[in-house]
């Protein structure tokens, strides 16, 4: 197994890296931030984009990552109402472009590339319309009522759990949510968000010390409710 610059393994790097301030972030990061309604979208795709590529087979595709895509566009901040287009605009690319996935990462990985890209090119598009206006999801303004101990599960601990991952920049937040919301490794998700391991690293404790740092201000304004 090839070493970095310190000697260390990359497997043992991530082994150690996994374990540090990982209790920083706090329990809310388990929390099933986003479930995706079933959708059966995949032939409008099919319509929107043309006869389909040879090879993969683009609905066992869609089928498996859909899932996916919706969560981390949700968790990228897409607005809700938004959801559906993002999705669409992804797996359209996704099916025009199946039969040039060389297999050279993993199709998760590949398929993320590609909805970043979109999510990055759509907020480029409404800067550039309105300078002025950020695209936030309405539902991160809302102030929920509920307290601590009735906002760990549900709908409620889902809304606190995007407001929280609002406050991280967007470079930060892309590499967190891969790693700590994904399952991803920080190699994968250095791949998938197409920038170094040493950046990929640096990005995500930055990340996690950030939302630890978010989470804190969150239970000691609910403490003084």
């Amino acid at each position: 197994m090839p070493l970095d610059s310190t000697g260390e393994s990359p497997r043992r790097r991530e082994r150690r890296f996994r374990g540090t301030d990982e209790a920083a972030c706090g329990n809310i990061t388990r929390v099933n931030v986003d479930s995706p309604e079933r959708r059966d979208d995949a032939a409008a795709v099919v319509e929107a984009s043309g006869p389909a590529p040879p090879g993969l087979d683009f609905l066992a595709v869609y089928e498996e990552l859909f899932p996916f895509v919706w969560r981390l566009a949700r968790r990228r901040g897409v607005p809700e109402a938004a959801l559906d287009d993002v999705c669409q605009d992804v797996f359209v690319i996704v099916h025009k472009r199946l039969a040039e996935f060389e297999g050279r990462s993993s199709l998760k990985t590949w398929v993320y590339g590609i909805l970043n890209n979109v999510i990055l090119t759509r907020r480029r598009t409404t800067m550039r319309r309105d300078p002025g206006r950020a695209e936030i999801d309405p539902e991160l303004l809302v102030d929920g009522s509920s307290r601590p101990d009735d906002a760990a599960t549900g709908a409620e601990a889902a809304r606190i759990a995007r407001a929280l991952l609002a406050q991280l920049g967007e470079d930060k937040r892309a590499i967190f949510v891969l790693v700590e919301l994904e399952g991803m490794t920080v190699p994968e998700a250095a791949e998938a968000a197409q920038i170094n391991l040493n950046t990929a690293y640096a990005r995500l404790r930055a990340a996690r010390a950030e939302f630890a740092t978010a989470v804190a201000r969150f239970q000691a304004k609910e403490r003084r409710a």
